[in-house]
């Protein structure tokens, strides 16, 4: 199936399942959930894979893990895809009540592969590399973020000249389309292309250094 766009049908599910986030709702509305964001979800990812190919390619379950969650609500208020280059690390869409939303990086990492990261990140060249990629990231727009300790990481000073990206334990690239008119056309495979490579960079020097 090729892929159109995303109904504004998508955008109305998420907004009415964030007020009314309960079983019989979704089991009434399962069907506008498979048409309008399942099925276009599916179709985005497929023609983005093509030029993305990874380790899997992955278009998430609406269900929420709520076995050890203080909320309760049992379905995601987002559908979320992913295309894995390696361990946790890849490139994201989503599409929301809030509209569509990019990312790219690394979501989770062993505490082996925060050391390796670690380590190239206080390497002069290597974390240098870094933060040339990051800064011409956030000059084309992109919003730098993950999860960061409060303070330094174990075995640093926190006098490091790259103690910001030390504290790192996840580090992505995000960006917000929102409600721009292209989501509803096939020309958002275009642009998300297009994004996603510029991120390249960051992929590849998670994957050389983690």
């Amino acid at each position: 199936m090729d892929f159109q766009g995303f109904p504004v049908a998508a955008l109305d599910f998420y907004e009415d399942l964030e007020l009314d986030n309960t079983k019989s709702f979704w089991e009434a509305h399962k069907q506008v959930y498979l048409e309008s964001v399942r099925r276009p979800m599916e179709a985005l990812i497929e023609a983005l894979s093509t030029d993305f190919a990874g380790e899997k390619v992955s278009v998430f379950r609406p269900y929420r893990d709520v076995r050890f969650a203080k909320d309760k609500t049992p379905y995601k208020i987002h559908q979320g895809a992913f295309v894995s280059v390696g361990p946790r690390t890849g490139y994201y869409v989503q599409i929301g009540a809030t509209g569509v939303r990019l990312a790219s990086g690394f979501y989770d990492a062993t505490a082996e592969r925060l050391r390796l990261i670690r380590r190239a990140i206080d390497d002069e060249r290597h974390g240098a590399a870094l933060e040339k990629i990051l800064a011409r990231l956030k000059r084309a727009g992109w919003e730098i973020g993950g999860t960061t300790l409060k303070t330094a990481p174990r075995g640093w000073d926190s006098s490091h000249p790259r103690i910001d990206l030390l504290r790192h334990k996840t580090l992505t690239a995000r960006r917000d389309y929102g409600f721009d008119d292209v989501i509803h056309t096939p020309e958002l495979v275009d642009r998300i292309r297009a994004h996603w490579r510029e991120t390249t960079p960051l992929i590849e020097w998670i994957s050389t250094h983690g």
